[in-house]
């Protein structure tokens, strides 16, 4: 269970910015946002922070979709989430939100449909996509076409490359083009390498997810920034890290981020590179657990009775002095 701590700004009454109605707002899973507006209305309220259970509890939805959530307007650039600590806990800062300078060039959308280039490359996003295009997608991913000089089959590569990453939304699809465009991206070939780049990392870390029975949505900046760690700091094997989440599971009974970064941090001091190092060092840790226990035994051994130096007796000549039998002689 995670505790959100909001930045106050109290209000008997819940303003909601038009550019979220307008930019945002069309293009979110209805559950996030109930989220939001929640969320804002606590802030605006006065109140100090609520943990997600209350949240999830207020909205009959998950713990889960309520973490969700924060982590999709996080990544819209709604909200701004900060851990407060390794626990779970964040702050969360709402964005004022500022709308988007238009492009100094007008598209006109039906001229542009009449070109049939234009009609098949929006097309192929719709299918792409799976849906149809708002009048404004549409502008957008023409406008590319003028503002960032991407082709076609560049913008087309943009989207395939999203949509392979379970990212369908448009404002995320925009977030990627704008990085694309300021990575001085304009061609296939750059793109690719830029992929490749990029994809390298997430290769792996699908992997441990689909390790851990997680969904690459329901991973928390804090949570992937862990996974970078292991991978490209730590630099340990996906057979080190599965064991990792072998242990987590067998102790737990549950994917525990935490919990695994733990075993991997003390692994990592441990200058632990190989599945055989893991083993030598549970075989010197049940030896040291074993010789403490039979020294531990030893020393309760050693008591009074055991330092007591015993007596020796003529127990043939105690039975005849009992009986009497000695006087008889």
């Amino acid at each position: 269970m995670s505790t959100f701590m909001f930045k106050t700004k109290t209000l008997d009454y819940t303003p909601v910015n038009n550019i979220f109605i307008d930019n945002y707002m069309a293009n979110a899973r209805g559950e996030y946002i109930k989220v939001y507006l929640l969320g804002l209305k606590y802030c605006m309220s006065g109140e100090i922070g609520v943990n997600s259970s209350l949240i999830a509890s207020a909205l009959s939805l998950l713990e889960t979709d309520v973490i969700n959530a924060w982590n999709y307007w996080n990544d819209e650039g709604v909200v701004k989430l900060t851990p407060i600590d390794n626990l779970g806990n964040f702050n969360i800062e709402f964005i004022d939100l500022i709308k988007t300078p238009e492009s100094n060039k007008s598209i006109n959308l039906l001229k542009e449909l009449d070109n049939s280039l234009v009609k098949d490359m929006l097309q192929d996003i719709e299918r792409l996509l799976a849906r149809p295009l708002s009048s404004k997608e549409m502008e957008t991913y023409l406008g590319w076409q003028q503002d960032f000089n991407f082709s076609p089959e560049l913008i087309l590569l943009l989207i395939e490359y999203c949509v392979s990453k379970g990212k369908s939304d448009y404002r995320y699809i925009e977030k990627i083009a704008v990085s694309w465009h300021d990575s001085g991206i304009t061609n296939i070939d750059q793109a690719q390498d830029f992929i490749k780049k990029h994809e390298d990392k997430w290769i792996n870390i699908r992997k441990i997810l689909t390790y851990l029975g997680i969904k690459n949505g329901e991973v928390m900046k804090p949570q992937e920034d862990m996974l970078e760690k292991w991978l490209n700091v730590y630099k340990f094997s996906l057979e080190i890290i599965y064991k990792a989440c072998d242990i987590c599971f067998e102790r737990l009974n549950r994917a525990d981020f935490k919990y695994i970064d733990g075993i991997l941090n003390s692994w990592f001091k441990d200058n632990i590179k190989t599945l055989q190092d893991i083993e030598l060092k549970d075989r010197k840790k049940i030896n040291a657990k074993a010789i403490s226990t039979e020294s531990s035994a030893s020393k309760k051994g050693k008591g009074k009775f055991n330092n007591y130096e015993q007596r020796s007796y003529d127990f043939d000549d105690l039975e005849r002095k009992l009986l009497g039998w000695d006087n008889n002689d």
